[in-house]
């Protein structure tokens, strides 16, 4: 027998996620709702020789990735359907622990990081799930998922057994796992196997971490099949005993490379590209990446001709909302753009492409049974442009901010007193002092920050700007830095990837004393600091950095839209209090994704944080707009 879809065993009594029943049945043992035959379940994914075996019977794994965290809660269902539909049986999601953990010790697991519905939707979809936990993610997510507060350690070595780095996964993990646990197969749930860390060979630190990470799986109930997964460059090292090592590739000339690499180390096993790259991800400044859908049905064939399972990375993007983009810093720093569509097999919004289509009528032909229809596509509109009719600057918002922080050194965010204690992790930090002569201005500036005399901006300093000139000044005046943070790096060196003032600022070599912090973190609190008093009409010439509010209204059932910034330069959107991302007018990403899960019917709150130089309209499209594109190799 020959497993090529999901078996239908997962038709239990389906409980809205999000309503009070769902809740208390998380609580319970939601396994008590299955046919007791199918508790009885005994060898689970396995190997056998060139095989996978599901129980007694071979078993292809088609997989596909989609992140809960980057899909609004309510369009999950959508997407897995469209999976199903496309003829794969099993989902691959990565698990965040920056995001599951904002605070040593706090743990959200809610609304949209619900990751237990997520799973047990994929189960009532019909989908098998590889859970891929980390802690390291990459997954271009700021410091590659893992909790900015663990560099409040100056000697912390990420990715170690360093004790300050394994004894925070230990206690992560003691969370973790207690809601895994049930939701693997041999407990009657849909977890066929899970990931040990994520492209450790390309990073290599320390030999024990590896065994180590496994240990602390196996030790916490983990007893499905263990995997790990890299790339040409890191895969000598990444093997580990014991565990079915994967690979991850775009090109068919790696696979021919690699998969003799594993039969060489591992003998007869079989093959699995963990990640086959649908298409690649965009930073800011560089063009649109596209890989043709011809290409991939191709690469895609080939890989199964050669006897491999196959996850598709990603079957659907999604987006990078609020400030969780990761970056890359090699030759030079570059920050990921809010869009994370991947040019995948569905858009950032869910679509279909050519991709889908013949990636559809590819697994059909050899799936041994019709597919389902595909989903109808969700609608799209274009609301009527908004001028935004009140206006904060940033200078008059602060006296309704927290208290800032005193210090007479530079503080970098992760380490500064806020977050009961854990730093910031996100978003915008202001430093001020006084100076009282002009001169050159240097520092270390993580990742992007404005300069300011008084009010009046005079440039940035980043990466490749560390110097700048401050004009001649009369008596004691206000210097000012707005230090972004545009994304932590996720692959590489992350060791150093503090932010905002690192070290001291200095004024013609001598360094600035006495500075006022600002925590600028633009959350859902942050915002209800200011009061409805606060806002005044827009001016004809506004004052930046500035808060610009807005109302969209929505007249019937609000539908999916993409809000586009034309004459705006730089910031970050909010609806309703849910960040949205960030824009940037150097592109390639034109247009911002707004779920219209999101929207209510009648009035939405649009806030616009604008660094530089506000557009005079809010527009809306019914497609998305990206710059110039380049074709991947």
């Amino acid at each position: 027998m020959l497993f090529l879809t999901q078996i239908p065993l997962y038709r239990y009594v389906h409980l809205e996620p999000g309503s009070c029943d769902h809740e208390v049945a998380q609580r319970l043992d939601w396994r008590g709702l299955i046919s007791p035959w199918l508790r009885q379940r005994q060898s689970g994914l396995h190997t056998k020789d060139q095989n996978f075996m599901l129980e007694d019977s071979t078993f292809w794994i088609f997989g596909g990735s989609v992140h809960y965290f980057r899909v609004p809660r309510a369009y999950w269902k959508d997407r897995l359907l469209k999976m199903k539909a496309c003829g794969l049986n099993t989902l691959t999601t990565y698990v965040p622990w920056n995001l599951h953990e904002p605070q040593r010790g706090t743990f959200d697991f809610s609304g949209n990081l619900d990751l237990e519905a997520f799973v047990l939707l994929a189960a009532e979809t019909g989908l098998w799930v590889i859970l891929r936990p980390g802690p390291y993610i990459c997954s271009e997510i700021d410091l590659g998922g893992l909790p900015s507060w663990l560099l409040q350690d100056s000697g912390m070595r990420l990715r170690t057994t360093y004790k300050g780095f394994i004894e925070a996964v230990d206690l992560y993990f003691d969370h973790l796992m207690s809601r895994v646990v049930p939701l693997q197969y041999k407990h009657g749930g849909p977890i066929i196997a899970v990931q040990v860390e994520n492209e450790y060979g390309s990073y290599n630190r320390d030999p024990a971490y590896m065994p180590r990470i496994r240990r602390a799986l196996e030790d916490r109930g983990i007893v499905e099949l263990l995997l790990t997964s890299d790339n040409k460059d890191g895969l000598r090292s990444g093997v580990l005993d014991g565990v079915l090592a994967t690979i991850n590739l775009q090109s068919l000339h790696d696979l021919q490379l690699l998969t003799t690499f594993l039969l060489n180390v591992q003998g007869v096993q079989p093959k699995m590209v963990m990640e086959y790259w649908t298409g690649w991800f965009d930073s800011w400044g560089g063009p649109h990446n596209i890989l043709d859908s011809s290409e991939v049905l191709k690469t895609v064939s080939a890989i199964i001709d050669a006897g491999s399972s196959i996850n598709l990375y990603m079957f659907h993007g999604g987006t990078n909302f609020g400030f969780i983009n990761g970056a890359m810093h090699f030759d030079e720093y570059k920050s990921d753009v809010t869009s994370y569509d991947y040019d995948a097999v569905l858009t950032e919004a869910g679509d279909y492409t050519a991709k889908f289509f013949k990636l559809r009528e590819f697994f059909g032909s050899i799936s041994g049974s019709p597919l389902p229809p595909p989903p109808a596509l969700l609608p799209k509109t274009a609301y009527e442009s908004l001028r935004p009719a009140l206006y904060l600057s940033l200078w008059d918002a602060l006296q309704y901010l927290d208290k800032p922080t005193n210090s007479e050194k530079p503080i970098n965010m992760e380490n500064l007193p806020v977050n009961n204690g854990n730093g910031q992790s996100f978003g915008y930090t202001l430093y001020e002092t006084t100076i009282d002569s002009p001169g050159v201005l240097s520092g270390i500036v993580r990742d992007r920050g404005q300069v300011f005399v008084n009010t009046v901006s005079i440039g940035f300093l980043d990466y490749k700007r560390k110097k700048i000139i401050i004009p001649l000044i009369q008596g004691y005046t206000m210097l000012r830095i707005l230090v972004e943070n545009c994304g932590r790096v996720n692959y590489g060196n992350i060791d150093d990837q503090r932010k905002g003032l690192i070290g001291n600022i200095y004024l013609n070599n001598s360094p600035l004393k006495n500075f006022r912090i600002y925590s600028l973190d633009m959350t859902r609190s942050f915002f209800q600091r200011f009061t409805s008093s606060a806002w005044s009409l827009v001016p004809e010439a506004p004052v930046y950095p500035a808060f610009f509010l807005g109302a969209l209204p929505v007249a019937l059932s609000p539908l999916d839209t993409f809000m586009k910034l034309e004459g705006w330069q730089k910031g970050v959107v909010f609806i309703n209090g849910q960040n949205l991302g960030r824009y940037w007018n150097i592109g390639p990403q034109e247009t911002l994704y707004l779920p219209g899960a999101w929207l209510d019917q009648g009035i939405n709150q649009v806030i616009v944080f604008e660094e530089k130089m506000a557009g005079p309209m809010l527009q809306f499209s019914d497609a998305p707009r990206l710059g110039r594109s380049q074709y991947l190799n």
